[in-house]
């Protein structure tokens, strides 16, 4: 049966994640400046998955110091789908400067599965993995001083499999001869979140 921890503000000074760590976000929406961090999900190579909730009556981002010392550090490979958000939004409430040493699934799926267009999470696991998630709690209010348990376990379901795709991923762009090119992009993520965060969300390639 899945454990599932769960720590208020931040992790424990206990807690040592192994190897790559596995890691989402949940939001109270889409919009960084108005819509409010509220939990942070990570999975380690040993499966022990934890979450750290900021909740409604009691969230203080300035405690997680050890959750923004992980994500600050060089030599944890983190693993995202769609980095570009979870990276802007923990940059954004926990001033975080950098996080470095990034693989986001759905760049790496872009680049490699060009039979088709469907690009997030769930359409990813069922292909790669044959892995269905259930979507039931993906609006729920996530900024409750509670978590329910279904709540608990879809926060967890979003980092579960990621090692597994990460895997799978690699040997595909291996195999195309684009492992390069994927890198080159997880470091210009950075500078695609530093734009953001300076209000340039469009596409700054683009002709107009």
């Amino acid at each position: 049966m899945l454990k599932i921890n769960v720590h208020i503000n931040d992790l424990p000074d206990d807690v040592f994640l192994k190897g790559d760590v596995a890691i989402d976000t949940e939001a109270m929406g889409l919009k960084r400046e108005r819509d409010r961090l509220c939990l942070v999900q990570l999975k380690d190579e040993q499966g022990e998955v934890h979450l750290v909730q900021f909740p409604q009556d009691n969230y203080d981002y300035k405690k997680a110091k050890n959750l923004s010392s992980l994500l600050s550090d060089p030599n944890i490979n983190k693993i995202f789908h769609y980095a570009r958000f979870d990276v802007g939004i923990m940059r954004y409430y926990l001033k975080i400067d950098f996080i470095p040493n990034i693989f986001c699934t759905k760049i790496a799926s872009r680049l490699v599965r060009t039979y088709t267009d469907h690009h997030g999470l769930r359409s990813l696991l069922i292909d790669l993995l044959g892995v269905e998630l259930k979507k039931e709690q993906q609006s729920s209010n996530w900024g409750a001083n509670n978590l329910t348990e279904a709540q608990k376990h879809y926060a967890a379901s979003d980092v579960l499999y990621l090692h597994e795709a990460k895997k799978k991923l690699v040997n595909m762009l291996q195999k195309h001869d684009r492992m390069d090119i994927a890198n080159k992009y997880f470091t210009f993520l950075d500078t695609i979140v530093a734009t953001d965060m300076l209000g340039f969300e469009e596409d700054l390639f683009r002709h107009q």
